[in-house]
């Protein structure tokens, strides 16, 4: 009996020792929150990935084409110059560059980091695009600001079984000392942008979770570091936009210096096209890079253009692209010819050209008016313009003592789609030369908002809107006073720029008559 009781109680220890041991194990596993895999990755899997990594197709057009330093960015001299100061200092500043799609906006972006100066070297550029962040209420899911994993949701791994939350970094803390660039900065929803401001800030990402506890002696000790101190996130942003200045919120752009790229040109997209050419390699005739840049509304345009005439040219064993093979990519691609306003002598009732501070570029504003039928119920149509600045122009009208629910109006920008407060003063000349039949002169162009008392409020990047006026032949640009800079209008040669504040002035320049807002028009003068 006593050695049956002997190998009971060596059994009974034997059995506690690794019980102990085990204990243990699981509390070093539990401490350390992190459990090692079981097994190596399946060799299966991995070796059906490394093939795909191999296989390569050929650049496309697009990316040999795109700039790989500032100097190569075609048409934004005065923007680039802009941006460069903003960001290229010793102090970088955040920026936001406004401009119409394929202007340059993102490569100029990409290319700036490499003249900034007040970045360490090797610093990151991370590139985001707004319009597909995704955003989870939740928090486990945000690419952009950072999120903290609970251990309640799948996926948390060795933490969430040993109920430590786990802190993920965002983009903003990736381009911690280098630039974060945002394409499209004016989809971000709400929260996100929120979030942004704040993290803009304070130059950190600040983490919450019910699960963190102060006193937990699990969690390890990088994560009580990162809920205490946060995610650093000092970086500078670039964000770029196709939206008005308007359209974003206040809050932001005040953090922010502001850059305007502008509408490319047709001599701009020429030379788009021909850089396009020499990447191909493929001889091509003389007028091939303007005929493509006819049809083009961007640069990315002309690029495309280009690309579906050398592959035709390549189908065919052809070593020269010629004018037919690109009618036969802008008719297969279902591009139109785009409008080109080229202003010349001579002046149209109720037509008038304005200054477009959303594309940057000249834009024609005709207006036509009838007598209603039935007085007081005129109706409005507009194409081509948003409905803010007609309501203006209308209210001051008013103050001429002209009634617009008299008359049946329409307004259309023929061949595009004009936005910004910036057209008001254009739109109230288009109506006031429609109902009293004076004739506008074509060579003359007007930027400015034109507020509800009759007074000529500045507008955004007036100076590439007058280089604009310049190429299209204008002689004489009309501007608000507070945009007007003697000393650097005279670098405009050839437009005679003349400041102005009310509307009574507006209409002693473009008319040559001198009135208040109490002007009398007579039925003479009215359609």
């Amino acid at each position: 009996m006593a050695a049956i009781s002997g190998i009971l109680l060596g059994t009974q220890l034997v059995l506690c020792v690794f019980i102990v041991i085990y204990f243990l194990q699981n509390v070093n596993t539990a401490q350390s929150g992190v459990k090692a895999p079981r097994s190596p990755e399946p060799c299966k899997e991995l070796a059906a990935i490394e093939p795909l990594r191999k296989i390569k197709l050929n650049e496309p057009l697009s990316e040999k084409t795109r700039p790989a330093s500032p100097d190569e960015i075609i048409g934004q001299e005065s923007g680039m110059k802009a941006l460069q100061s903003a960001v290229c200092g010793p102090y970088p500043q955040h920026v936001i560059i406004y401009g119409p799609p394929g202007c340059g906006k993102t490569a100029a972006a990409r290319c700036i980091l490499k003249q900034a100066k007040g970045f360490a070297p090797g610093a990151p550029f991370v590139e985001l695009d707004g319009s597909i962040l995704q955003y989870d209420e939740r928090g486990i899911a945000d690419p952009l600001i950072g999120s903290v994993h609970d251990p309640i949701y799948q996926g948390a791994g060795a933490f969430g079984k040993s109920g430590v939350p786990c802190p993920r970094p965002g983009a903003v803390t990736k381009a911690h000392g280098g630039i974060l660039f945002i394409d499209e900065i004016g989809e971000l929803s709400n929260p996100h942008m929120s979030k942004l401001l704040k993290v803009l800030e304070d130059r950190r990402v600040n983490l919450h979770s019910s699960y963190y506890s102060p006193f937990n002696g699990s969690i390890p000790g990088y994560v009580h570091d990162i809920f205490k101190n946060g995610f650093p996130a000092d970086f500078r942003l670039i964000g770029a936009t196709t939206r008005r200045p308007e359209d974003l919120p206040p809050a932001l752009r005040s953090r922010c210096t502001e850059v305007f790229f502008r509408a490319l040109n047709k001599n701009d997209l020429t030379q788009i096209a021909q850089n396009a050419c020499d990447k191909t390699g493929m001889k091509s005739c003389e007028t091939v890079p303007a005929q493509a840049a006819r049809h083009a509304a961007s640069g990315r345009d002309a690029v495309n253009i280009i690309q579906s005439a050398v592959s035709l040219a390549n189908l065919e064993n052809r070593k020269t692209l010629t004018v037919s093979d690109i009618e036969w990519a802008v008719s297969a691609g279902g591009y139109a010819e785009q409008p080109e306003l080229r202003l010349g002598p001579g002046g149209r009732i109720g037509a008038v050209n304005a200054l477009a501070g959303g594309t940057g570029a000249v834009v024609e504003i005709e207006s036509a008016v009838t007598k209603s039928i039935c007085p007081v119920n005129g109706t409005l149509t507009l194409t081509g313009l948003p409905e803010e600045s007609v309501k203006t122009a209308l209210t001051v009208l008013r103050g001429f003592c002209v009634n617009p629910a008299d008359f049946d109006i329409h307004i259309n920008v023929p061949g595009v789609s004009a936005e910004g407060p910036g057209l008001g003063a254009a739109v109230f000349v288009s109506l006031y030369s429609a109902v009293t039949r004076t004739q506008l002169p074509n060579r003359m162009v007007i930027m400015g908002e034109v507020t509800v008392k009759g007074r000529i409020a500045a507008v955004k990047n007036p100076d590439a809107m007058l280089e604009a006026a310049r190429e299209a032949g204008a002689d004489t640009a009309l501007i608000p006073r507070a945009n007007y800079n003697p000393s650097r209008h005279a670098a405009f040669p050839g437009i005679k720029i003349i400041p102005i504040e009310t509307a009574e002035q507006l209409l002693a320049a473009v008319f040559g008559i001198k009135t208040d807002m109490r002007l009398d028009i007579t039925p003479r003068h009215v359609v």
